[in-house]
């Protein structure tokens, strides 16, 4: 059954849902977005996906797309007006492999460091420095490209800054203290950036009365 407009379930905080909602504003898709609160599941959004995470995008034709790489996959592809799938520099499966780092160890030390009381076996301070390793890294690319392929916004940029922004925001003082200058400027870059700021304007928890 074909829809008017895409639906996408989001959620604010959620930084797979960020860079979800950040690609499909660059790509211009004309939506409807639909906030939920992570307590409180709509059942429209568990009919559509049971998995229950955000972010969910159900496109014009019924299809539901349940990872957020896969969200921005399909918007850009649509419409990529910045490039984001042509790196500067580096191969498409570098950008691939970059992210799958992020998205795989990065995310675990984050957990384990962000969210230490859930995982009381954990040491913190462990994955925090493992952590560090990979935000070294980056900041090795951005000191020579200052975007992590080229000078030009990469789909890497927009995949891997919402959790970069998380851990720094676990312990922002001493985050600033870190030899990682480069790193610092882009995150702050984007952060303070027009595109960053729209997509995290408040919305009002949906409901499907209204």
């Amino acid at each position: 059954m074909r829809i008017a407009r895409p639906i996408l379930y989001s959620f604010r905080r959620c930084p797979y849902a960020m860079r979800a909602r950040m690609a499909l504003h660059a790509a211009k898709i004309d939506l409807e977005h639909r906030e939920v609160l992570l307590r409180d599941k709509p059942a429209a959004m568990l009919s559509a996906s049971p998995k229950g995470t955000v972010p969910v995008l159900v496109t014009h034709d019924g299809t539901v797309l349940e990872q957020s790489l896969d969200i921005m996959h399909w918007a850009l592809n649509k419409n990529d007006p910045h490039g984001w799938l042509k790196p500067q520099t580096g191969r498409t499966d570098a950008v691939a492999g970059l992210i799958a780092d992020n998205d795989g160890p990065f995310k675990t030390d984050l957990d384990r460091y962000k969210y230490a009381d859930r995982h009381p076996d954990d040491a913190p301070d462990y994955h925090r420095d493992r952590g560090l390793g990979f935000l070294a890294r980056l900041d090795s690319l951005l000191a020579e490209n200052g975007q992590l392929f080229g000078a030009q916004i990469s789909l890497a940029d927009i995949a891997i800054f919402p959790f970069v922004r998380q851990f720094a925001n676990t312990d922002l003082d001493w985050f600033d203290t870190l030899p990682l200058p480069a790193l610092q400027h882009w995150l702050a870059d984007h952060i303070g950036s027009e595109l960053f700021e729209t997509i995290m304007v408040r919305h009002t928890t949906w409901q499907p009365e209204n």
